[in-house]
């Protein structure tokens, strides 16, 4: 095969309009070429002029752009709701696939990717960018190295406030369904936060490809916002390896209060923490020994795009495909299946900011009683704000 691949975008706004930025600007984007742009409202990319200009076409569906043309590489970037389809359409059509997360939004979806992908000599890669990493894709090696000992278990806390405005962004923020029934499930598990809850379940998997399974669950889901789903998360899986992994995190607190992800892993014989931003993951032995790896932060997103350039040439592997994936759809369908109805705050605890982004709905005491829970390792009592169930 040549060296340049021939890349087709699909969806260019929002998230995709990064892609479109690391083909244009980055230097590896010269091994590629973009044979074609999809998305029904191109306008709201802002390269969208850059992109003419180079003469790509565009197309209102992926379907219509196969009636013309052909791609090695589909990367994905629609809403959640539109992965599936788009990811059979792709593979039908020849091309190996880079998915952004999350994969699907039921497992289920997840499954009959897997079916046509194992039908086809193509990949799917999902894009948790940590797991392209090269800290983290170390860190794996050396925890199934039993450098560790055994995993027992994994928190991970993230508190990003999200304004009325990021809700009323498209049709689907905060949806379960879209009109035609199509499954969304939107939240911070599934959507800003989905990297962190996927990275403890990658970490660990029982392979360089795979995650370890949630088997149940115990949560506490709640809202602030006027939505379907949940703009906060209290989380504790059991996964078929034995492993506990807590998550939490919310939308409904203010910039002030916001904490970057962080995560923590204990192990038989050490401790793995991550304490955000550009920190390095420190390892404490029980022994005294300790080691370090690169901050996950270092590495810049668009890494999952030129290692799945180099793949589809014949040049590395696909560190997080469907069946590495697979265990965060999982996670979501027990969430919404086993925690319960979501919880309304109280109105009485419910304040309102005017913020440059328009207005922040946030929940007094709702960070620190999530920030506690992380330090303690427990679940909060959501979280001191809505009674015990």
């Amino acid at each position: 095969m040549a060296e340049n691949v021939d890349v087709v975008l699909v969806g260019i706004g929002g998230y995709g309009e990064a892609y479109v930025s690391a083909l244009l600007d980055e230097a590896q984007g010269q091994r590629c070429t973009i044979v074609g742009a999809v998305d029904p409202e191109p306008e709201r990319c802002s390269r969208l002029a850059d992109i003419e200009t180079v003469g790509v076409p565009i197309f209102a569906s992926l379907e219509k752009f196969y009636e013309r043309g052909t791609a090695d590489l589909a990367v994905i970037s629609s809403p959640i709701h539109y992965h599936t389809e788009h990811v059979l359409q792709a593979l039908t059509n020849g091309s190996h696939v880079l998915v952004e997360k999350p994969v699907a939004a039921v497992p289920t979806d997840v499954d009959k990717m897997i079916e046509a992908r194992n039908a086809t000599s193509k990949f799917v890669a999902v894009g948790y960018q940590w797991s392209f990493t090269g800290a983290v894709i170390q860190l794996k090696k050396d925890i199934l190295a039993g450098v560790f000992g055994t995993p027992i278990r994994g928190k991970c806390l993230t508190l990003w406030p999200r304004t009325e405005s990021y809700y009323n962004r498209n049709d689907w923020a905060g949806k379960e369904r879209d009109a035609e029934g199509r499954w969304i499930l939107d939240s911070p598990a599934n959507n800003a936060m989905a990297h962190y809850l996927h990275n403890m379940l990658f970490l660990f998997g029982s392979d360089m490809d795979r995650s370890a399974e949630p088997v149940s669950v115990e949560a506490k889901l709640a809202r602030a916002n006027d939505i379907e789903t949940f703009d906060t998360v209290a989380a504790r899986f059991q996964t078929d390896g034995g492993q506990e992994a807590l998550f939490l995190a919310s939308h409904a607190i203010t910039e002030q209060e916001s904490v970057e992800p962080c995560f923590s892993l204990e192990f038989e014989e050490a401790t793995v923490d991550f304490p955000g931003e550009m920190a390095p993951i420190t390892v404490s032995f029980e022994d005294g020994r300790r080691n370090e790896y690169r901050s996950p932060n270092e590495t810049r997103h668009t890494q999952k795009l030129w290692v799945c350039v180099n793949a589809v040439i014949g040049q590395g592997q696909i560190p997080c495909g469907l069946e590495a994936a697979h265990a965060h759809s999982k996670c979501v369908e027990l969430l919404h299946q086993a925690a319960g109805p979501v919880s309304c705050f109280p109105e009485v605890s419910v304040q309102r900011t005017d913020t440059l982004g328009g207005p922040l709905r946030w929940v007094e005491g709702l960070a620190k009683s999530l920030a506690d829970g992380y330090a303690q390792g427990k679940m909060p009592k959501l979280l001191g704000i809505l009674p015990e169930s």
